[in-house]
């Protein structure tokens, strides 16, 4: 044997969700799992052990849908999250700007501001706002969503923006009443903006993975779910999936990734399966996962697409970023290629059109154990729950999202609508397959908030006392299980990970306290104590 772990509490989430005492490994995979002197007796003379002197260990966690390679960027980028009012998130990027010695037109970039947030205007700040911070350089800040941006005019001169300007279909940029850009810049509007922000160098690149994958690690994160592929500006698929490649070759890659391929148009995705790429390509390190669509944008934003008018701003019913034939044609060409397929949808409306655009292509091409889902699923009915099961779509859900989402959902769509969105326990008595994940950098990438606000539905202050919509909790074992092995069969990975059993990878983690017995009000405050994977420590408190 390789390593041995003893005297723990081992969870290994299996059928029978056994509960065991030790684990031995060997050449990265888990050999048996028994009790300590079973497993001990197993040791030889190059055996490691590590005693986990009672200690929680758990499969690996596995976040279902993040932004890897957008969180790594956004590690160099201002924090504006906790900023309380646009005053504020001026003196903050002003403060920052006079800290620096900066060169000419160096853009300045903060993120994860939230106008829900601000005590006094609840806008979003525009060019003039940011104008008061520099008009020497170019300024771009971007929603916690990651749906929306907010530039300087500095910034709209380089970028070459005006009221001649022709908005971009599937997004828009804010115009005043004489049709001047005030600088907002909405969905896929964005574009206009980040494709012509400078690029990291493939080194540079590498090393921002690095320390990302490093921090995930320390989380207790040994596989991720990640849609990168325009999450950097100028930076292609071809170069992420390089500079993936090449971190694992060299033995620096320390999560196991699957890509969420993001290719919104036709074009891009015939392109990229005419280049050879296709679901299930790689290895256990990197691996092509689904084609990854958006067909709306986010609740706070007001950009999630709605079968009816927001609440609190009935001019507008959200934004959808395709028509229904387009949707079908993109779904419909990437189910008869034999691509997984991840569709954003934030809003009923975007996620009738995109049942629409599943139940024809499996009309057209019958394909069962498809895996087919729908990212974030959060604005619901019950036809729209009853359609999940009836055509076995997978459910990723980001129970995070209730910290914010509890305190502004009712006056976005009102009682009645609310009622049956945020549906997660009504998804597993369905029946309904659920993988569990952050959303990452729209929410902090940590597990334990997320399970905790899975099992408490409460915000992380502990608000509602007895839960928003309790009914909707799930139980811890539920929400460890979606994180482990729910996430792993999204992937079409649960026959090699998601549990600690034999044969399957050695990636597991230990917790500083037992996760299954603290008061459910203290696990957003567990700590990880010890990350392996393939039966390597990889981090260590």
């Amino acid at each position: 044997m390789d390593l041995i772990l003893i005297n723990g509490k081992v969870h290994t989430m299996d059928m029978l969700n056994k509960i065991t005492e030790a684990v031995a490994i060997k050449n990265g995979k888990v050999v048996k799992t028994g009790t300590s002197s079973e497993i001990f007796a197993l040791k030889t003379n190059i055996t490691e052990i590590i005693d986990l002197k009672g200690k929680v260990i758990l499969p690996g966690f596995n976040d279902s849908h993040m932004h890897l390679l957008n969180f790594a960027n956004s590690l160099s980028m201002i924090d504006l999250n906790s900023c309380s009012s646009i005053e504020e998130l001026i003196e903050r990027v002003k403060t920052f700007i006079n800290a620096k010695n900066l060169v000419k037109n160096k853009w300045i970039r903060g993120k994860g501001w939230n106008q829900d947030y601000f005590k006094k205007e609840k806008r979003f700040p525009t060019k003039y706002d940011l104008d008061k911070i520099s008009t020497e350089y170019p300024i771009v800040i971007t929603r916690a969503c990651i749906h929306i941006c907010v530039v300087n005019s500095k910034a709209l001169a380089l970028l070459g923006i005006t009221k001649e300007t022709p908005q971009v279909e599937g997004g828009q940029f804010d115009i005043d009443k004489n049709g001047e850009p005030i600088g907002i810049f909405r969905e896929k509007a964005l574009s206009l903006v980040y494709d012509k922000i400078p690029s990291p160098t493939s080194e540079e690149l590498k090393n921002m993975i690095k320390e990302a994958t490093y921090y995930a690690n320390s989380k207790g994160l040994t596989s991720i779910q990640s849609d990168d592929f325009t999450s950097i500006p100028g930076v292609d698929y071809i170069q992420v999936i390089n500079a993936y490649n090449e971190l694992k070759e060299s033995g620096n890659l320390t999560l196991r990734v699957n890509e969420q391929c993001l290719l919104p148009a036709k074009d891009k995705l015939e392109k990229f399966l005419k280049e050879g790429f296709t679901t299930g390509q790689g290895d256990e390190f990197f691996k092509i996962g689904p084609l990854k669509l958006l067909v709306d944008g986010s609740l706070g934003a007001r950009t999630a697409a709605l079968c009816k008018p927001y609440f609190d701003d009935p001019s507008t019913s959200g934004i959808l970023v395709y028509d229904q034939k387009e949707l079908n044609e993109l779904i419909l060409t990437a189910h008869n290629s034999g691509m997984q397929i991840a569709v954003h949808c934030i809003g009923d409306k975007a996620m009738y059109m995109t049942f629409e655009a599943f139940q024809k292509a499996l009309k057209v091409n019958p394909k069962k154990n498809h895996r087919h889902s729908i990212v974030h699923c959060q604005i619901t009915d019950e036809i729209l729950l009853n359609k999940f099961k009836e055509l076995d779509i997978i459910a990723h859900i980001q129970p995070i999202f209730i910290h914010y989402d509890l305190h502004m959902v009712e006056d976005r769509i009102g009682r009645e609508r609310m009622k049956s969105s945020y549906a997660f326990k009504t998804m597993i008595q369905k029946g309904i397959h659920i993988a569990l994940g952050t959303d990452c950098p729209v929410e902090a990438l940590d597990v334990m908030p997320s399970i905790y606000c899975a099992v408490t539905r409460k915000d992380l202050n502990g608000y509602p006392e007895k839960g928003w919509m309790p009914e909707e909790r799930l139980s811890i074992e539920e929400a460890v299980y979606n994180y482990t092995m729910g996430s792993a069969y999204a992937s079409f990975e649960d026959t090699i990970k998601g549990s600690i059993e034999e044969g399957k990878l050695a990636d597991m983690v230990v917790l500083s306290e037992d996760i299954f017995e603290v008061d459910k009000d203290r696990i957003k405050d567990l700590e990880v104590e010890m990350t392996l994977l393939g039966g390597k420590v990889i981090y260590k408190k």
